[in-house]
């Protein structure tokens, strides 16, 4: 990780720092957009080739069975049924005080209006396989969209080399009540639920995280008017830590280290008022990342990040603002009291007890987030992405004779004059 100093910083650098170090190139969203549209028009077949060049192996039924499903469910081990309880039971918690009623508005005597939420019926859920299993965004995805009363789930996995899906991820899926499951990953999944194909339905908005080339997909077939809504385009996982000199370094490296971990693009960021926490910090990642499994991974993406130190906490939080992270986490002495200040961020982590682990997983809040800087205009998951909003009113004569000065004049200042007679009929009938 790069050490910077922001009195040393002028404004075209930092905003060079809050570019995000990867990018899809012109080559992927050409490959892409051929794949997507290919399955479009050809279906299974198409997959069936895809399968076999991307995964290795020929598919011949894409449906996991019945068979597989309760498989999955009965031999999974008992402390990853108890961690899927777990984390179920909160995250359902915090999702379910999300479903609301709104209330009727009387704009003026006799005319009411108001809204209701309605579900998207059948959505897709795309849950990554790549180097890890991730049964936990089974419970992210799935949760929210039982909450919402979509009536049809589409969950599609990458298979793994024998041709099965992960078994954590289908004991999840399992444990959630979703049968509908197709071995299928990549952009080819995205594409054969955007448009449907022989085994696979179509659905009406496709939601979830994957590589570049999955989010590629997402982007072309939410272009296309035959395609499907989405959630966002998720990238490489980020994180961006604010810390004064109450934070203990090994803690600060710890939590750098556990989103670097993620991906060979994923960046990490340090904004800290003490010089010498930035430099026991990043002497912990470098004795942190030896022990690591995956430190390749980490070390490439340690490569893409930097620590700065600030002159204040109010500079560090400016940075953020502009930075836009997917995860930020605030360990300083008093963390909440930065709460109104933090305008741009996807999920936010107060304290030194509040690691990113917790949101991955089991705090509650849901973990498929914005990223990119994102997070500026979009939300991350939750139960309003699997519904939609109607809006309604009634009107009473006495209400629209109220209405009708306003109604009419506007009308007619627009040119629309079938707009103000459809008002004026009414009251002369």
């Amino acid at each position: 990780m790069k050490l910077y100093y922001i009195s040393q910083l002028i404004r075209e650098d930092l905003k060079r720092l809050c570019l995000r170090p990867w990018s899809a190139d012109k080559s992927i969203r050409e490959t892409v957009a051929s794949l997507c549209l290919d399955v479009k028009q050809r279906g299974d077949d198409a997959l069936r080739e895809y399968s076999k060049r991307f995964d290795a192996m020929p598919v011949s039924d894409f449906r996991v069975t019945p068979a597989e499903i309760e498989n999955a469910r009965d031999n999974a081990p008992g402390a990853l049924v108890a961690a899927i309880e777990h984390a179920a039971r909160n995250i359902r918690a915090f999702h379910a005080a999300q479903t609301r009623t709104e209330p009727r508005i009387e704009t003026e005597p006799g005319v009411l209006c108001w809204r209701q939420q309605r579900a998207i019926e059948t959505v897709g859920l795309y849950i990554p396989a790549g180097s890890a299993p991730l049964p936990s965004t089974v419970l992210m995805l799935g949760i929210p969209a039982i909450l919402a009363g979509s009536s049809r789930i589409v969950l599609c996995s990458p298979p793994k080399s024998n041709g099965s899906i992960d078994p954590a991820v289908l004991a999840t899926a399992a444990y959630l009540g979703i049968r509908e499951i197709y071995k299928i990953g990549g952009a080819q999944a995205i594409a054969a639920m955007a448009y449907g194909t022989q085994s696979i339905p179509k659905v009406e908005k496709i939601l979830g995280p994957g590589n570049q080339y999955v989010t590629e997909a997402k982007r072309f077939v939410s272009s296309d008017t035959d395609g499907a809504a989405i959630d966002l385009l998720a990238g490489p996982s980020e994180l961006l830590i604010i810390a004064d000199d109450s934070a203990q370094p090994a803690i600060v490296a710890a939590d750098l280290l556990s989103q670097a971990e993620h991906d060979f693009q994923s960046q990490v960021v340090l904004l800290t008022t003490s010089e010498s926490l930035a430099q026991a910090a990043l002497d912990e990642v470098r004795q942190q990342l030896e022990l690591l499994p995956r430190k390749e991974i980490a070390a490439e993406s340690l490569d893409k990040s930097y620590a700065i130190v600030v002159q204040s906490i109010e500079e560090a939080v400016s940075f953020s603002n502009m930075y836009a992270p997917e995860h930020l986490l605030i360990n300083t002495r008093e963390p909440e009291a930065l709460v109104p200040e933090i305008r741009n961020a996807g999920s936010v982590f107060l304290g030194a007890f509040a690691p990113v682990t917790a949101g991955d997983y089991a705090s509650g809040t849901n973990h498929t987030l914005p990223t990119g800087g994102s997070a500026r205009w979009v939300s991350g998951v939750s139960v309003d992405s699997f519904q939609k909003s109607m809006t309604f009113q009634s009107i009473t004569r006495e209400g629209l004779l109220r209405l009708s000065p306003a109604l009419t004049t506007l009308a007619q200042t627009e040119g629309l004059e079938a707009h103000a007679r459809a008002v004026t009929q009414r009251l002369e009938e």
